[in-house]
């Protein structure tokens, strides 16, 4: 099959679960909040298909799922998410490549690399959710403070950074030893 159109579909089905993983947690939105249901599948998109698919479904998937279903609310949550995603689909996919070169001649090169890149986008995409918070609310809202993005960014996110640091590199080894996603970068 065309590594485009693998990609496209692989990416598509990724927007899929990003539409629907957070009606799995939808009824008690605390929990989603704290689960963060969209960000895995971006961010196994960033790792599988490569950072522009990834920067793509995690920019659009916020806003789609915004207008389809309301939630989250485009203004100015929806907004802050589509580019904090959007950063964690590019940089986890960035990562991904530099780490597996950096680690080519360690055994443990695909969980150094997982965990480094998933590590790394996870702070990348709270910065850029930050200082888009601080432009939004900053501009039309009555500010945006520091105990605000530490709150939001990190304290309440903390069950959703456990699941994703336990669930996404299972799942990238499972596919990994598997086959079904190729061991280094240049088969992408």
């Amino acid at each position: 099959m065309n590594q485009k159109i693998k990609k496209l579909t692989v990416s598509a089905m990724f927007l899929a679960l990003g539409l629907v993983l957070p009606f799995l947690t939808g009824q008690i939105p605390q929990i989603g909040k704290m689960l963060l249901p969209m960000h895995i599948p971006v961010l196994l998109c960033g790792l599988i298909c490569g950072p522009a698919y990834g920067a793509v479904v995690g920019f659009v998937v916020p806003l789609l799922r915004g207008i389809l279903f309301s939630t989250p609310v485009l203004f100015p949550k929806g907004i802050a998410m589509a580019f904090e995603l959007l950063t964690y689909g590019l940089v986890i996919g960035v990562l991904y490549t530099v780490f597996l070169k950096l680690f080519s001649d360690q055994s443990g090169k695909n969980i150094g690399a997982l965990y480094g890149s998933l590590i790394g986008a996870m702070l990348a995409g709270r910065v850029v959710l930050g200082l888009v918070n601080t432009v939004l609310l900053g501009l039309f809202a009555e500010g945006y403070t520091w105990k605000m993005f530490v709150a939001g960014a990190f304290l309440d996110a903390i069950p959703g950074i456990i699941v994703q640091l336990v669930l996404i590199p299972a799942v990238m080894m499972v596919l990994l030893k598997t086959g079904l996603v190729p061991l280094d970068r240049k088969n992408k």
